[in-house]
């Protein structure tokens, strides 16, 4: 199976999904007739919900959004019950390569103040993550809590890769669906904007091919972005600590994100942080985080 970034079919597979996870009677509607053969909301009752003719959302679901008003669109979410994330992915999937720039033939780098930034971050894990999910530099305690992402080959620095294609991922993260839905959601973010990238094509055909969890999760279509929230993490060292995470976009470049992971105050998994995060003083030495991953654009 490979993955498939047609802005066509990406646009009437995603508005397939979101209908399907309808249920008449949660918007109100009555069920007449013989037993549907398919679940969800019909065509018919979700162009009525949105206030079109079936033909016109006929039409978008097959994956003609060229000439689609946002007004129209704004209706399409609000029937289909879309969250913000989705309703936003959906105006990107409508507009896909019509007067858009992509801006993935520029080279990621991270800022040397962002590095010093990093390093100073002491006892705190933190790293800063850009395209396609790609670890762009971290902390030391960011290495000490998530493994030594220093001896990965550059590639393997990234969230997906980690999460899909290394068993060990499965015992670093208890709730591992989670994590795992995460990941796919943001991809699917990523995706809608930037369908024309082709190291993003070719991680998620690496990634189709060599995992059956990635092929279910990513052809759910759900689309998520995941800024704050807990995580538990199983530390051969600790054992199970919850901590809790922060997720800013940086102002220079939309496509990098700082996360930075806490404890609660005086709870057993700030204690176990802060001896696995325990380290030798500061030196003058260079940031720990690599400054750039040469082989990604």
């Amino acid at each position: 199976m490979a993955a498939d970034l047609d802005p066509r079919t990406e646009l009437s597979d995603f508005l397939r999904t979101r209908r399907a996870r309808l249920k008449p009677a949660d918007l109100g509607l009555a069920e007449f007739g013989r037993r549907r053969r398919v679940p969800g909301l019909k065509r018919e009752e979700l162009a009525g919900l949105a206030g079109v003719s079936v033909a016109y959302y006929t039409r978008l679901e097959q994956g003609n959004g060229r000439n689609v008003s946002a007004e129209v669109l704004d209706a399409v979410a609000r029937a289909l019950q879309l969250s913000g994330v989705e309703h936003a992915h959906l105006l990107h999937l409508a507009r896909a390569g019509h007067g858009r720039r992509s801006p993935t033939a520029e080279r990621q780098r991270v800022r040397p103040e962002l590095l010093t930034m990093l390093r100073a971050i002491g006892g705190t894990p933190a790293y800063i993550w850009g395209r396609r999910s790609d670890v762009l530099a971290w902390n030391p305690p960011a290495g000490a809590l998530f493994g030594d992402w220093e001896s990965r080959a550059e590639p393997d620095r990234n969230w997906a890769r980690i999460t899909f294609l290394d068993p060990r991922s499965r015992h670093l993260f208890p709730d591992w669906e989670t994590k795992a839905a995460d990941v796919v959601g943001h991809l699917r973010w990523y995706a809608g904007r930037n369908q024309d990238d082709p190291a993003l094509t070719a991680l998620l055909e690496e990634l189709t091919a060599r995992s059956d969890d990635f092929r279910r999760m990513w052809s759910a279509h759900d689309v998520k972005r995941k800024t704050h929230g807990p995580m538990r993490i199983s530390h051969a060292l600790t054992g199970d600590v919850t901590l809790h995470y922060e997720t800013f976009s940086l102002p220079d470049d939309d496509n990098q994100s700082l996360t930075i992971y806490h404890a609660a105050p005086g709870s057993p998994s700030e204690k176990a942080l802060r001896l696995l995060t325990a380290g030798p003083e500061p030196t003058d030495a260079p940031p720990h985080p690599v400054t750039e991953l040469r082989r990604f654009q």
